[in-house]
């Protein structure tokens, strides 16, 4: 059998385990063939391929980003684009394809799969900790980690000037980075996409804090909004899956709390950041996990699967089902960290 993998998407910690899981196993021990797609979807929708072997995915484990490339190319919205990926799939002697990505490139792999006879796996990856069906998605770790460790820094400049920071974290539907790292750093107010936020009660929370002389760090999810507000927005351009480029509401706060409190705030994005480095342990055990149970699906031939994570155990479910609803955080959840506020 001859196997595809692709990575499709932002470039995510743990991308690199995932393949080498795949390959490993499925070499030991099903004697299978790999190819690699370049950059996504566009490498099955041009025949663009690498050769996946087990030197190929030697020193790997450790190395954030992907070897094989990613990008957002979406071959449903180039002009018989599912045709030209079933011909380049037979072309290249594919029986199957192991598509790692999150809601945008999963989505895909689901339509091909329904609708196309594509024989797709899936393995959830997205920073943003958003996907359905799934306990937890590899990268999201590594990210809150960093947004952790830049948070602890800029305490220290924050009470050396007595001035506001704010820093903007990634999540444009879902606050998990923003929820996850505010605790976890020590933040005084954290703002989420899942919550619209009233700019008096920031303001509040930020003077009550210069109040017992404790300079506040505010943390905000790119995808934020204000009760009375719309979302912040780099351009008004769509990538080939419909969505805008974000960032700009950490900017945005910052002006805004300056002005209404008369107290100095600065703003720090960390942007791509968060995506890139050295994987965390648990993204290197959770991707490999994932790349060893993808493989096992194919020998299985349970196609139109993804792996997911429950609990400790990886579990199969249908690919439709992860990509059907954006997995949020919950109300109660966010309530918890409101003690900490102002």
């Amino acid at each position: 059998m001859r196997v595809g993998v692709l990575t499709g998407g932002g470039d995510c910690p743990g991308l690199n385990a995932v393949i080498r899981g795949i390959v490993r196993k499925g070499v030991q021990e099903y004697g299978y063939d790999f190819i690699g797609y370049r950059d996504g979807w566009r490498g099955p929708l041009d025949g663009d391929t690498v050769r996946l072997d087990i030197p190929a995915v030697r020193g790997i484990l450790p190395r954030g980003g992907t070897i094989l490339g990613s990008s957002r190319t979406n071959p449903l919205k180039v002009e018989g684009g599912a045709p030209r990926v079933q011909e380049n799939l037979a072309a290249d002697g594919v029986d199957a394809l192991i598509v790692i990505g999150g809601e945008d490139t999963l989505g895909v792999a689901a339509r091909l799969s329904r609708d196309h006879g594509v024989r797709c796996v899936g393995v959830p990856k997205t920073i943003d900790n958003d996907l359905s069906a799934t306990d937890y998605t590899f990268g999201f770790d590594t990210a809150v980690n960093i947004a952790t460790e830049a948070i602890d820094r800029l305490h220290t400049t924050a009470e050396s000037h007595m001035r506001v920071l704010v820093v903007e974290v990634m999540g444009r539907h879902a606050g998990w980075i923003a929820l996850h790292s505010g605790l976890a750093g020590g933040a005084n107010v954290i703002l989420i996409p899942e919550q619209r936020f009233d700019l008096e009660q920031v303001c509040a929370w930020v003077e009550s804090r210069f109040k017992i002389r404790y300079a506040p760090i505010v943390v905000v999810a790119e995808g934020a909004m204000p009760v009375d507000g719309d979302m912040v927005l780099k351009d008004g351009t769509l990538d080939s899956f419909g969505h805008v480029r974000l960032s700009g509401i950490g900017e945005w706060l910052a002006k805004q709390i300056e002005k209404r409190t008369g107290k100095e705030a600065r703003t720090t994005v960390l942007g791509h950041v968060q995506r890139g480095g050295t994987p965390s342990a648990f993204d290197r055990w959770l991707a490999t996990r994932f790349g060893l149970h993808a493989i096992e699906a194919v020998r299985d031939g349970d196609f139109g699967t993804m792996v997911a994570l429950r609990g400790t155990d990886i579990v199969r479910v249908p690919i439709g089902d992860a990509t059907a609803a954006i997995k949020t955080v919950d109300p109660g959840l966010y309530a918890e960290a409101g003690v900490f506020f102002g």
